[in-house]
């Protein structure tokens, strides 16, 4: 049996994820995300291009220790009408504290006439002698040989030309780029396998847009037609539609195609927690249905696909969750048979014993049916079902009470928000101004918990959402208020339903402190 080759993969957040619509990364953010991709064990974390711009400047000056990645300094060929030993951005890239270099040149002669407006000649040489100067250095020399498909599309002898150059000069690896995005699997397969004939798939890589949907695709073709590095970004950040996506083609390349790329399980595990600390860092949602990282990557909703589960997880799990860190999520709706409840239970550490018979549990699934008829959605708001469950079938101490409250707004101005409750045989009444209704009230709800419960100091909410469910009754609309708060190490979600939207949002309010009193 003949031994898989290694595959090496090559990280280009820092530059190709900056060029996404809306991110931008400061220097410290650069650091951070490099130690995070280095964590996981990713072989090229490609830094950004020296000399282009202060921040991968100031980023090339405070390179942070890595353990087992190494940094690629990027960058372009020299110019035309210079050589490379004076050419000063190439001399930027090759005196950086990196010990691999990688240029990009047009591969596509298309390019040479309405972009460039040089010649045939005249780019060869500037690839050829750019890569020689990268190697005379002792550096690793990589080769981005931008618009390659297109350009083997349209003139198959120059883009061949082109590689072969490169790899003659000296380049350890001919990346080949998919940089529009437009090619199809089929075409990148028939492609690299006449590539493979003149230079080793050892020795090439592969580096893919999203623009059809097929970067993960089409990088996955390349690696069965005999390519060895593959390049793309955490969460598929990039430009227009993204890159390939690492997130989801390094388990898929473990898991599935049994490739070593230098990443064992324990380190396959940080895969979740790397997709969301980016996430994170750039205050953007997290995509819940990403595969193998998202929150309902493994979710189960339907009673029959969970019931399945509950007996064997392969049925409807095509891998462990666990693998790449991530969980199993079982749903709680009206979609809901008596497996999905049980199996949410035994999660929330109530198991099913003489005390709670099964007819309690049938009580519990016919109330989340019924609720979830009145507007409430229990499969985005595990903490309200917890606390719903738990009153159900065990108990939740009654922390406190409400006796009445009241929101005043001015238009224009702060709002304010006077609330009285009961805790115990204790009545307190606190009032709060806020910058809005709902931020008002759940001020004053605090300040009157704070002194009895000190822990809700470090409480906050992270966001909050309104849906209306019954558009057509005007401003009498039936209102769904979905609150995440966290308390600085946990997250939770809880939900209210009102025809009052200030009142929905005190009853997610209320499951939201009492769902962080009861784990406490």
């Amino acid at each position: 049996m003949t031994k898989k080759p290694r595959i090496y993969l090559y990280d280009s957040t820092l530059r190709d994820g900056a060029q996404t619509g809306t991110v931008n990364f400061s220097v410290r953010d650069k650091i951070e995300i490099a130690k995070v991709i280095d964590e996981l064990g990713i072989d090229y974390i490609e830094g950004g291009w020296p000399s282009a711009n202060p921040t991968d400047d100031e980023f090339f000056a405070n390179l942070p220790a890595l353990k087992k990645s190494q940094f690629v300094a990027f960058g372009m060929t020299r110019r035309n009408n210079t050589s490379a030993a004076n050419d000063a951005g190439l001399n930027a890239l090759i005196n950086a504290n990196v010990k691999a270099v990688c240029i990009v040149g047009k591969s596509w002669d298309f390019h040479l006439e309405h972009a460039l407006h040089i010649s045939k000649k005249e780019n060869l040489a500037m690839i050829a002698d750019s890569i020689k100067q990268i190697v005379k250095k002792k550096k690793e020399a990589m080769f981005d040989a931008e618009h390659f498909f297109d350009g083997y599309k349209a003139n198959p002898k120059f883009a061949m030309r082109v590689i072969e150059t490169a790899y003659q000069a000296g380049a350890r690896w001919i990346v080949l780029c998919d940089t529009n995005g437009g090619t199809l699997p089929h075409e990148i397969s028939a492609i690299i396998t006449t590539v493979t004939k003149k230079i080793p798939g050892e020795n090439l890589g592969i580096h893919c847009h999203n623009d059809t949907g097929n970067a993960i695709a089409n990088s996955l073709a390349a690696v069965l037609a005999g390519v060895c590095q593959i390049q793309g970004t955490i969460n598929g950040l990039g430009e227009r539609c993204g890159n390939t996506n690492l997130t989801s083609i390094i388990p898929t390349l473990i898991l599935k195609m049994k490739c070593n790329v230098g990443i064992d399980e324990k380190h396959l595990k940080n895969l979740v927690k790397t997709a969301n600390f980016l996430d994170d860092l750039l205050n953007k949602e997290r995509d819940k249905f990403a595969p193998y990282v998202g929150k309902y990557a493994f979710a189960h909703k339907g009673g029959l696909h969970v019931s399945a589960v509950a007996k064997n997880a392969k049925c409807y799990e095509h891998i462990e969750p666990e693998k790449v860190g991530n969980r199993r999520e079982i749903m709680i709706s009206d979609q809901s048979g008596r497996s999905n409840v049980i199996e949410r239970l035994k999660e929330i550490g109530i198991e099913l014993r003489d005390k709670i018979k099964v007819s309690q549990v049938t009580d519990l699934v016919n109330k989340v049916k019924e609720l979830e008829a009145q507007g409430y959605a229990y499969d985005a708001a595990d903490a309200s079902f917890e606390i719903l469950a738990k009153k159900s079938l065990s108990s939740v101490p009654n922390f406190f009470d409400l006796i009445s409250f009241r929101v005043l707004d001015e238009q224009g101005k702060t709002s304010e928000a006077t609330i009285k409750i009961r805790i115990g045989n204790k009545t307190v009444m606190s009032v709060a101004e806020g910058n809005g209704p709902v931020n008002a009230l759940d001020k004053a709800l605090r300040k009157s918990l704070s002194k009895k419960y000190p822990s809700l100091k470090n409480v906050q909410l992270t966001d909050y959402k309104v849906r209306i469910l019954t558009p057509k009754a005007g401003t009498k609309a039936i209102t769904r208020v979905q609150i995440e708060s966290t308390d600085g190490k946990d997250k939770w979600t809880t939900i209210g339903v009102s025809e009052n939207i200030v009142e929905a949002s005190f009853r997610a309010l209320h499951d939201s402190i009492t769902y962080k009193l009861m784990k406490n």
